[in-house]
């Protein structure tokens, strides 16, 4: 047995004490810390597959040393407050799209290795519960990373980020922004009507039936609140009010942020911005703002207990989960903190 087996099986014994813990504090208002991934990781997605959180891949910078990306999988239950580690992805993948579809979990594309450390890849692997492995899946038409994914009356949806320039697929600047839509059915890929902006590093929801894409950022515009809404049904896009300025900043919230759908309501949170003139080069944002459907209003909600980009979100019920993520702007300090959110 591994020592991260160990360590992990230790951390779930003492389990209950932490979950009636958990529990207590998800009633309260505002944000509260929980157990955390046993691994850092930023660049991550998740999805609530099985009643649990499943979030695999990422990366964590390194000084002096090569970009590392992973390959493990943490499955939280929220009912005992503990991770469990599942089958490690085939291949180390940061920025891996995660969706739950007909039962099983999929990893979607995501960076790899390849000509670089930033090489778009169009494999998709799927795991049905209980297999000891991934397995391969339809790949992408067309390799885009940094996008947002949500699942809605069994088809998956891939929507926005990053494809590859013609001519080179290694590095972050070989890509470019796109408003593609391509949806999964389980079998084979479609595309769907584009989203009216391109851009990378969105959030999205699923809520009244309709895709939420908000936020994000272009390599030439910088970031981006804009908020689209697409209805399935009518295949149809409505732009609606943008995410607000972050009032201790100065800047857009945009790039780099998460969010989920909770009590009928959208919250959105963290995400970075860049300025080299800046100390540190930039920051990372603490606003958490919420989304009124019905006025089409944000109005601000309790700040982050721990402000980070790059991280992953799911909501179960009235809880939300914001899991690792980068507490710095850019690839620096990556970490592993599971706090969660309540209205």
């Amino acid at each position: 047995m591994s020592l991260h087996r160990r360590a992990l099986i230790a951390a779930a014994a003492v389990a209950p004490v932490t979950a009636i813990a958990g529990a207590s504090l998800a009633r309260e208002p505002g944000w509260r810390a929980l157990s955390p991934l046993p691994w850092p990781a930023q660049e991550v997605y998740a999805a609530v597959w099985q009643g649990r959180i499943a979030v695999a891949g990422g990366l964590v910078g390194r000084t002096d040393a090569p970009l590392h990306i992973e390959d493990r999988i943490g499955l939280y239950d929220p009912a005992g407050d503990r991770w469990e580690e599942g089958p490690r992805l085939p291949e180390p993948r940061h920025h891996p799209m995660m969706g739950a579809l007909g039962g099983d979990l999929w990893a979607i594309g995501g960076y790899g290795r390849g000509e670089g450390d930033w090489t778009n890849r169009p494999e998709v692997w799927r795991l049905a519960p209980g297999a000891p492995a991934w397995t391969s899946a339809p790949a992408l038409p067309t390799p885009q990373a940094e996008a947002v994914g949500l699942t809605h009356a069994g088809r998956l949806h891939l929507v926005t980020g990053r494809s590859p320039r013609e001519g080179a697929n290694g590095q972050w600047r070989d890509q470019i922004d796109v408003a593609t839509h391509q949806v999964l059915d389980g079998a084979r890929w479609e595309t769907a009507r584009p989203c009216p902006m391109a851009r990378n590093s969105a959030a999205g929801a699923v809520l009244d039936g309709a895709l939420w894409i908000a936020g994000g950022r272009t390599v030439d515009g910088g970031e981006t609140g804009r908020l689209d809404r697409y209805d399935p049904a009518a295949d149809r896009w409505d732009t609606l009010a943008p995410i607000p300025v972050s009032p201790a900043s100065g800047r857009q919230v945009g790039g780099g942020l998460a969010m989920a759908a909770l009590g009928g309501r959208l919250v959105a949170f963290g995400g970075e911005w860049f300025d080299r003139a800046a100390p540190g080069g930039g920051g990372v944002f603490a606003e958490t703002w919420i989304y009124e459907p019905g006025a089409d209003v944000w109005r601000a909600g309790p700040p982050m207990r721990t402000p980070r980009h790059g991280l992953a979100a799911a909501a179960i019920g009235d809880r939300l989960y914001a899991i690792a993520g980068g507490e710095v702007v850019s690839g620096g300090r990556a970490g592993g903190l599971n706090e969660i959110f309540s209205l």
